[in-house]
Formats: C-alpha cells, sequence, structure tokens
C-alpha cells in the first residue's frame, strides 16, 4: 500500500536565510519590496479609466477580494479571487476549475508583470483550453488506452487524447465549479501573514469511469515572502487512483517566447515514453541527452535536437523523476526543490518545490498561434512552459512506478510552492 501521507517537511530545502536557498530568497524579497515602493510612488499613472485587478468589487480582507467573472451556460455564477500580499504580489484564482487566471510579479525594474497564460473573461475558458491555470484530475497526465484494472475490476475510462485518457477525461476537474471558503485570518506554515482560501470539489461515484465519491480539497495560499502555496487533501469511499495536479503555463517574460528562459530539474532520471507519450516503463538516466537539466540551460538550446523522444512529445512533455534522499526522505514527506527557472532579460526567478517524487515539464509545444489570449495576444509555441508536480504517468497500469491508488480510510496529502523572486 502506498503512503499517502505526504505531511510537509522543510528538511530538505532549509529556509535559513544563511543556506544558498535561503540567501537567494532573502535577495529576491528584498528586491520585491523594493518593487513594491516603486510600484506605489507609480500608482497615480495609470490610464483614465483604467481598473486594476485589486479593485474588485466584494472586500473581503485587506489581502482577499472578489469580483464577478461570468455566467455559466446553466446560470451559475463564476467568481474571481484575487490574493495579494503586502509586496504587491498578486494570484487570482477563478472557481471555474480552480484555474488561476493571473500571477502578477515585479521584474528588477519594479515593473509588474503577469506571468500567467489564459484570459481575462470567462468564455475563454469555456472554449476547451490547453488546461491553462486549472487543476486536473482525478488523474493528471495519461492513463494508456483509457484504461485500468483495480483489485481485479477493469474500469474504462474516457480517450480524450488520442487512444488515451489524459487529465480526467471529457468533464475533469478542470471544467467544474468548485466550492470556496476563505480561510481568515490566513497564515503560511511558518505563521506568517497570508492570503488563502480552499477550493472543495466532491467528485461522484462513476464520474468519468473512475470509481469511488471522491472528494478533493485544494488550498491556495500566498505568503509575503513571495510562495504561492497549493496544498492537496483528498478522501474517497472506495480504492481509486488520484494524480491531481496543477496546470499554470508560466512565461515569466510576460511576452514572447520561453526558450531563453534558463532551467534547472533536481531529475538525473526521466520516464521515456512511445509515440503516443505513455511510459514506456523505463527509467532512464538524461546524462548525455537533451533531457539534462541538472545545471542551468536555456529550454531552446537542445529542444530540438535530433532526438526520438524529443520528436514524440513536439519537444519537451515528460516525466522527469526527481532526485530525493533515499535516507533523509524514507517516508516521502520532504518537501524538495524540483525545478528552478530565470529568466535573464526580466531578472524573474521561479523555484518551485514539491512533495511528489516527479515533475512534468511541457514546453507548450502545441500551442501555435490559434488562441487569443490576454490583451488580444495569441499565444504561440513555446510562449509558455509547465511544470506539473505529479506522480508518473500510467502508473495505474505499471506497477513498477509508485501507487496512485487511494483507498478508504487513507487521507491523500500533497503539496507544491512556486517560490518567485528576482535577481
Amino acid at each position: 500500500m502506498m503512503n499517502l501521507s505526504l505531511t510537509m517537511s522543510n528538511a530538505a530545502y532549509d529556509r535559513n536565510p544563511l543556506s544558498p536557498g535561503g540567501l537567494r530568497r532573502f535577495v529576491g524579497i528584498c528586491g520585491f519590496a523594493l518593487a513594491a515602493v516603486a510600484t506605489a510612488l507609480l500608482s497615480g499613472c495609470s490610464e483614465p479609466g483604467e481598473v486594476p485587478v485589486a479593485e474588485a468589487e466584494g472586500v473581503l480582507s485587506e489581502r482577499v477580494t472578489t469580483s464577478p467573472f461570468g455566467t455559466l451556460s446553466d446560470g451559475r455564477a463564476v467568481t474571481a479571487y484575487t490574493l495579494r500580499n503586502a509586496g504587491g504580489m498578486e494570484v487570482v484564482a477563478i472557481d471555474y476549475g480552480a484555474i488561476i487566471t493571473h500571477v502578477r510579479v515585479p521584474d528588477t525594474a519594479g515593473n509588474f508583470g503577469d506571468v500567467a497564460l489564459g484570459f481575462d473573461i470567462l468564455d475563454g475558458y469555456l472554449s476547451d483550453p490547453p488546461y491553462f491555470g486549472a487543476i486536473v484530475g482525478r488523474y493528471g497526465n495519461r492513463i494508456a488506452a483509457g484504461r485500468f484494472t483495480l483489485d481485479g475490476v477493469e474500469y474504462e475510462l474516457a480517450t480524450n487524447n488520442g487512444r488515451n485518457h489524459l487529465h480526467g477525461g471529457n468533464v475533469g476537474f478542470d471544467k467544474v465549479l468548485w466550492d470556496v471558503e476563505i480561510i481568515e485570518p490566513g497564515q503560511d506554515e511558518e505563521g506568517g501573514p497570508a492570503s488563502a482560501l480552499r477550493m472543495t470539489y466532491v467528485s461522484p461515484d462513476g464520474e468519468e469511469g473512475y470509481p469511488g465519491t471522491l472528494t478533493t480539497r485544494v488550498t491556495y495560499t500566498l505568503s509575503d515572502d513571495n510562495a504561492l502555496a497549493i496544498q492537496y487533501e483528498l478522501t474517497t469511499d472506495a480504492p481509486t487512483p488520484v494524480n491531481v495536479t496543477q496546470h499554470t503555463y508560466f512565461n515569466l517574460a510576460a511576452s514572447g517566447d520561453v526558450l531563453g528562459h534558463e532551467l534547472i530539474l533536481s531529475a538525473d532520471h526521466f520516464t521515456p515514453v512511445d509515440a503516443t507519450l505513455i511510459p514506456t516503463g523505463a527509467i532512464a538516466p538524461v546524462a548525455g541527452t537533451p533531457f539534462d537539466f541538472t545545471t542551468a540551460k536555456p529550454i531552446g538550446r537542445d529542444i530540438d535536437a535530433d532526438d526520438q523522444q524529443l520528436v514524440f512529445g513536439g519537444g519537451y512533455d515528460h516525466n522527469f523523476v526527481l532526485n530525493r534522499d533515499v535516507v533523509a526522505d524514507a517516508a516521502g514527506r520532504a518537501l524538495v526543490l524540483a525545478a528552478e527557472v530565470f529568466d535573464p532579460g526580466s531578472g524573474r526567478v521561479l523555484e518551485v518545490l514539491t512533495t511528489e517524487p516527479g515533475v512534468q515539464f511541457y514546453s507548450g509545444n502545441f500551442l501555435d498561434g490559434t488562441i487569443t489570449g490576454k490583451n488580444g495576444e495569441p499565444y504561440e509555441s513555446r510562449s509558455g512552459f509547465c511544470l506539473e508536480t505529479q506522480h508518473y504517468p500510467d502508473s495505474p497500469n505499471q506497477r513498477s512506478f509508485p501507487s496512485t491508488i487511494l483507498r478508504p480510510g487513507e487521507t491523500y496529502h500533497s503539496r507544491t510552492e512556486f517560490r518567485f523572486s528576482i535577481r
């Protein structure tokens, strides 16, 4: 039986400001503070009639505000929730799909930019976009042929990605309305002030072919040290596979492509795939391949190399096996650094930490300019990247992979953090 209790620990990634990671965070926080001051001094320079998102219609606290975000075809209202911190960073999430629509952070010049791809209005999210900003589930990533066997029973799922099942099926967690609870007063894991909201969705037995009634709670917490934490808690009344993740597309430059972004992945191995992007079952070393991001390199350096795996994905669309200290992390509970991304042009840095065993690095290969996003900007190929923290794809059919089966009486706990800074 898998250990699904992934209680968060910081043992593997020290927040001590004198540690290398802590020093980077300290410098980044100081930069954010200076950027916030600059923004405040320039706040009177908005164009006439311009209404910042911060000026939402419903004021729940100084840190959380709400505004209408449209109406579904059945008449239900969709609401946007703006989380903000003392440094001026803002994260906007809507209750449809638990989607993160905006992430506003400053560059080294103090200019705030939106580093998340998406739409300014609800209609964009209703036209079947590629999971911009959404929580995906029950099972993020792919399940081969839309089938798996659990406790001797075969289950058949929707095949919505060629012959395979992807991100929970035709109507996954990204296409439902979630219940929302504002956590007030909000606090981060260290007891500091934070903006927080909890979203809950109850998936009924049989939805998209999955067994059991599954209750999923996702908590978004924005702290004053510019970390967006995502906490997952799931329970079920019958055995079922689960692999829930957050699918935001990032562009730290806030425009253009991401090929010049410099990426580090804490992964010495990855899971190769077949032509339909289902893992072969192998765990392969990245050394000597285009998949070696163990030291910083631009995303675009090797993306068009003559490599069959890159041909299959049209670029990077692969699960990376995160490095973990077997002794320190015997229970699989440590929050470890999965990835770091740096945009030289803006100076923005994104660190991704997680309790999960893997991360899917997707380089936006299937964006093709046909989707028009915020400010009327078409999203061209590789104009965003995803770092989806996860268990491995097709785990229900791959016994050598870490188990994703959740059983009654167990609680699935998982945590991921997106930490922003500048340098």
